[in-house]
């Protein structure tokens, strides 16, 4: 029989057989480990789906979806990451730093600190560097637990399409006995047959979609937006994407990051001037499409770029929210 086709009937009996050897909707599901958000969208990302993650320029969506890796991969899951700006090590880096962030109660732990250390020209260990670091080693120590189960693919837009991003998955398959959650950082610039954007993105975004089925785990890609969406006060929703309204169709979710400060309306800042400083160190995400639940849901999380991370602890955003903030003189 085509591989391909299926009867409802073995659909219900693999779905029985599932249940019956307790491989249930655990199995099915990646958390994010974002606290508020994946109850939100079905409990986390769900087998099968495509998650669309999209934000202006330097709101840590790289960041947003290292994290996302590192919280699956330290569950013992496999993550293969597609990482098309950034290599193996600066993305080590930024783990450690992450690591380090959350474990040091003195708050003195920077990136560009574990970064001066990794490029110091003195001969010795990288655990011995980073003692002078507070708690640098216990985050080395973290890491390694789960470094074999977070695979990096150093990806390239002339040579890493789709048939590359599944020969990947293959690799890791066999490498870890079962099928990662796949990262794609970030989705235009996966290789495509085609020179014209529109239909370079709907190409890339349904393979996507189609890859997400086929090996019934959840495809996370960040997407770019559109110039206009990126200028300050301007608020960035789904139909900002860059490329193609295929990304928004094909998505099962769609996450978009926006600074808080820009899309506050402006009474907030008016009569009380220190939110804006306070303000400009949240992102809000918002749910602007979920098939697993209601969309539209809004969260704030605090960003802490410098250690790399975002504060996984999403709360309610109580301030009015706006489209388009406009200062007249």
């Amino acid at each position: 029989m085509d591989h391909q086709l299926m009867t409802v009937g073995a659909s219900l009996a693999r779905s029985d057989e599932r249940m019956l050897t307790g491989r249930n909707a655990a199995g099915r599901v990646w958390k994010t480990g974002f606290v508020g958000l994946d109850p939100l969208i079905g409990g986390g990302m769900r087998a099968g789906s495509l998650v669309l993650l999209a934000g202006p320029q330097g709101l840590g969506k790289s960041t947003f979806a290292l994290q996302v890796a590192r919280n699956n991969a330290a569950t013992g899951r496999p993550v293969l990451y597609f990482s098309y700006e950034h290599d193996a090590e600066d993305l080590t880096q930024k783990l450690i730093a992450m690591e380090a962030g959350e474990l040091d109660d003195s708050d003195q732990v920077r990136v560009t600190t574990i970064r001066s250390i990794f490029d110091d020209l003195w001969v010795s260990s990288l655990e011995h560097r980073l003692e002078s670091v507070p708690s640098g080693v216990e985050a080395l120590t973290k890491v390694s637990q789960y470094s074999e189960m977070l695979f990096v693919h150093r990806s390239t837009g002339t040579r890493t399409d789709l048939d590359a991003i599944q020969n990947a998955i293959e690799a890791v398959r066999e490498l870890s006995g079962t099928t990662p959650l796949v990262i794609v950082d970030y989705l235009q610039k996966v290789k495509s047959m085609h020179e014209d954007e529109e239909a370079s993105t709907t190409q890339i975004v349904e393979g996507l979609k189609d890859l997400a089925i086929d090996i019934n785990a959840p495809v996370l890609a960040i997407a770019a937006a559109e110039k206009e969406a990126l200028r300050s006060g301007k608020r960035m929703r789904a139909n900002d994407l860059r490329g193609s309204s295929a990304l928004a169709y094909e998505a099962d979710v769609v996450l978009v990051l926006n600074n808080k400060f820009d899309i506050v309306a402006r009474h907030h800042l008016t009569y009380d001037l220190g939110n804006a400083e306070r303000f400009r160190e949240y992102a809000v995400l918002t749910i602007e499409k979920n098939r697993f639940g209601r969309d539209g849901a809004v969260l704030q999380f605090r960003t802490r770029f410098d250690q790399g991370r975002f504060v996984p602890t999403g709360t309610e955003v109580k301030e009015q929210l706006i489209d388009e903030r406009v200062f007249r003189e």
